[in-house]
């Protein structure tokens, strides 16, 4: 795909709607320098020199499409604590509307804290009590979601399993979408049991793609476009999921798009460095649906969504990709 048909797809971008529905996360960065090894145990120790928050989980997916589009919506569970508050101000701050939230009392938000020390990751710890929406929670989100539905363009899953996502909200939301024919993506956590049966597109990566296909593990092909076990899960999950289209994203290897119509399209990683892939299946699965929803191909929307990938984990933290960036990962490629 050229460049100027790159920007005439990002150019109807502003003005889609996209909700995000998921596992909602406070991502905190603690940055510092090692500069001795601790005396009480054989373990580095790191002097804090700064710390930063994000938007985490389904929150980041949200803040990866906030950079092209003008509206989006992320429903999600929060706690009423100190975390809570803080993510739902980062979402303000970035004009994500979180109005249809749930809230509850008695959950702790969840917050994943990255300790880095000279551009690598110490250790991360991690926070959380994994815990589902009650049934009232499960009717308020369905009613919410119904009621924005004719304005929204796309609708996306994104399941941490956390406990969040549970089979009967996605399938109301899912069938209620396709009546009105939305898109409709999900990315799974085949750790957690969810029905994913007749969204638009699921967006699993190797080894969740496995795990689902119920296919042994084993080591990826160095040439993925003839990686046979990978083929077989991709058709496999067309087939369980009965969705139009099945992407796996291969980490350095890039991604393989998988559609009813068609073969297997594989596409090469355009990384050129790798600092964190933190959040790099949220930025795919939310370029790949924006994609979709500015009438891009399978194919072109695979190709945002790859070019995007490889921007953010050049970067370290959880970090989204900006037009400018996504043109220039395109023009730099054209000139290789």
């Amino acid at each position: 795909m050229n460049v100027t048909r790159l920007q005439r797809i990002l150019d109807r971008a502003s003005s889609k709607r996209i909700t995000v529905i998921g596992d909602l996360m406070l991502d905190e960065f603690v940055w510092g320098k090692v500069g001795r090894i601790s005396p009480e145990a054989p373990v580095p120790v790191v002097e804090v020199t700064s710390e930063s928050f994000y938007p985490g989980g389904a929150a980041n997916v949200a803040r990866n499409l906030r950079e092209f589009v003008d509206h989006v919506a992320v429903i999600g569970l929060l706690g009423k604590d100190r975390s809570g508050q803080q993510l739902r101000e980062l979402l303000a701050e970035q004009k994500i509307d979180v109005s249809d939230a749930v809230e509850n009392e008695t959950f702790r938000t969840i917050v994943k804290t990255r300790i880095i020390a000279r551009h690598q990751q110490v250790v991360r710890v991690d926070r959380e009590q994994p815990a589902g929406p009650s049934a009232a929670q499960m009717k308020q989100v369905v009613a919410a979601v119904r009621k924005s539905l004719s304005r929204t363009d796309a609708i996306i899953f994104e399941d941490y399993g956390k406990g969040f996502l549970m089979t009967e909200v996605v399938s109301q939301i899912a069938r209620d979408a396709r009546e009105k024919g939305k898109l409709v993506a999900a990315d799974p956590n085949p750790r957690h049991s969810v029905d994913w049966r007749g969204v638009t597109v699921v967006t699993p990566n190797r080894a969740e793609a496995f795990l689902a296909a119920g296919i042994p593990w084993r080591d990826p092909d160095e040439a993925p476009a003839q990686d046979v076990e990978l083929k077989r899960a991709g058709e496999a999950l067309l087939k369980k999921w009965e969705t139009k289209y099945v992407l796996i994203t291969l980490g350095e290897h890039g991604m393989m798009l998988f559609q009813q119509e068609g073969p297997p399209h594989y596409i090469p990683t355009k990384a050129r460095q790798v600092f964190d892939v933190s959040g790099a299946g949220d930025t795919a699965i939310a370029l790949f649906t924006l994609g979709l929803a500015c009438e891009a191909t399978p194919v072109e929307a695979a190709e945002i969504a790859n070019h995007g990938s490889a921007v953010v984990v050049s970067k370290l933290g959880t970090a989204t990709v900006t037009r400018d960036e996504l043109i220039a990962s395109f023009k730099n490629d054209a000139k290789r």
